[in-house]
């Protein structure tokens, strides 16, 4: 078991590493989700559940990245919004990639790769689990897009992602990766050594194409057994029981956060 456990794409084995460690059952969310910058209010999640379109939705739980204000989440708020039924996917921004344009607080260097992914899924598990999302869960790491031709980035990156996934692998949460197909959802999906990677991909691909397999970008065997999300529409404005919310629209085939 700890050996196929590092082999990205393996499916669920893929994302449990600790041999001696029971693992809670994972609990896997098939259908339509939305991400949005700022959690909505329980209201709005209410009404947005009795409409029916969405099962799904992610929350940015923490990273020095996150771009915006969460008034709405609270531990309470979870719970009451998982009382409703629906499923959440929870999202950290960590470190950017040092190549990436654009200024972030918090960047990815090839001296500190290891150390800050190591100590930011400390903290990625710390906010999930003040929320209440329980061992078991997954984390998303979200990764903006960069260019992955450069070497000295991306071996940069992925030695963040690796240390990232494995810490938080060592703390009994699933290691999920939020990434653009053209480049670092790219990078974890063609990289030759999968050692440390995460077991569930979430890729951003903007084809307004509702699945996560007729489009899916790379070979038909990785990242099956429901590990797969599908970002595949940006800026949706929607009205949804007199709430009006813009979202990004995910198809969803992977783990959700176990709360309680």
């Amino acid at each position: 078991m700890a050996g196929a456990a590092v082999l990205a794409g393996a499916g669920i084995a893929a994302q449990t590493s600790m041999a001696a460690t029971v693992w809670p059952a994972q609990k896997t969310y098939t259908g339509r989700a939305f991400d949005t910058c700022t959690a909505p209010s329980s209201a709005a999640m209410k009404a947005w559940k009795t409409d029916g379109y969405y099962g799904g939705a992610a929350v940015y739980v923490g990273g020095k990245n996150r771009g915006c204000a969460q008034p709405n989440l609270t531990a309470s708020w979870v719970k009451s919004v998982n009382t409703l039924g629906w499923k959440l996917i929870p999202l950290y921004v960590g470190a950017q990639p040092p190549c990436q344009t654009g200024s972030s607080p918090e960047k990815i260097t090839a001296a500190t790769a290891t150390s800050l992914g190591a100590t930011d899924a400390a903290d990625a598990v710390a906010k999930a689990s003040a929320l209440g999302m329980k061992a078991g869960s997954p984390i998303y790491l979200d990764m903006e897009a960069y260019d992955i031709t450069n070497k000295s980035c991306n071996d940069a990156v992925l030695a963040y992602v690796r240390s990232f996934s494995k810490t938080l692998r060592a703390k009994t949460y699933r290691a999920g990766y939020y990434g653009f197909s053209s480049s670092s959802a790219k990078a974890i999906a063609t990289a030759t050594n999968k050692t440390d990677l995460p077991g569930n991909l979430w890729y951003a691909l903007w084809d307004k194409k509702d699945t996560t397999t007729t489009d899916w970008p790379w070979g038909a065997t990785q990242f099956t057994d429901h590990s797969r999300g599908h970002q595949y529409q940006v800026n949706s404005k929607e009205t949804r029981g007199g709430y009006t919310i813009t979202v990004d629209r995910d198809t969803w085939d992977a783990p959700v956060a176990l709360v309680g």
